[in-house]
């Protein structure tokens, strides 16, 4: 599982947008306007998460607008500028035989097919080709996800990722 536990942090409120109540929102979905799907999302705003309905949400530019149910005027949604988004797991529909939400690979193990253990997988880089794995380790290293080609296996259970990529690079 991640390291989030049951919720998976799908993005944040980023600023606000017009006078009724809408926010901006960073989407770490794919799609983008993939957040604005859910009816509801779990919102931390200091250290308290509490469940929110989403009333609206749509792409607007490159970004994402959305209503919560909670900010009827732009002083509420001002309020909730900073506060983190996220979803509970199981609201997510099962994967196919080969694919990952990036979620779950977050902290795994990366290892060469020599099983040198070259760090851990911190974030992922859409690059529009292919996506790109950021492993941290004694430094950081770009791994483009190539299934066969770089990426060979992936183990959940072990939280391991075998790489066909050069520990010098």
């Amino acid at each position: 599982m991640n390291e989030a536990g049951e919720r998976i942090r799908v993005g944040r409120v980023s600023g606000v947008y017009g006078v009724k109540g809408w926010v901006r929102v960073f989407s770490e979905t794919a799609p983008r306007a993939a957040i604005t799907e859910f009816p509801q999302l779990w919102m931390q705003h200091g250290s308290a998460w509490r469940l929110v309905d989403v009333e609206g949400g749509r792409a607007h530019g490159a970004g994402v607008v959305m209503k919560f149910r909670d900010a009827a005027d732009r002083d509420e949604a001002h309020q909730l500028i900073g506060a983190e988004l996220a979803i509970e797991r199981d609201w997510l529909p099962p994967v196919e035989d080969g694919a990952y939400y990036w979620a779950d690979l977050l902290g795994m193990t990366v290892e060469h097919r020599d099983g040198t253990e070259l760090g851990t997988i911190s974030g992922f880089i859409e690059t529009g080709a292919n996506d790109v794995l950021v492993v941290r380790g004694e430094r950081e290293r770009l791994i483009p996800w190539v299934r066969e080609q770089y990426v060979l296996d992936v183990d959940l259970e072990a939280r391991r990722v075998r790489v066909d990529w050069d520990p010098e690079y």
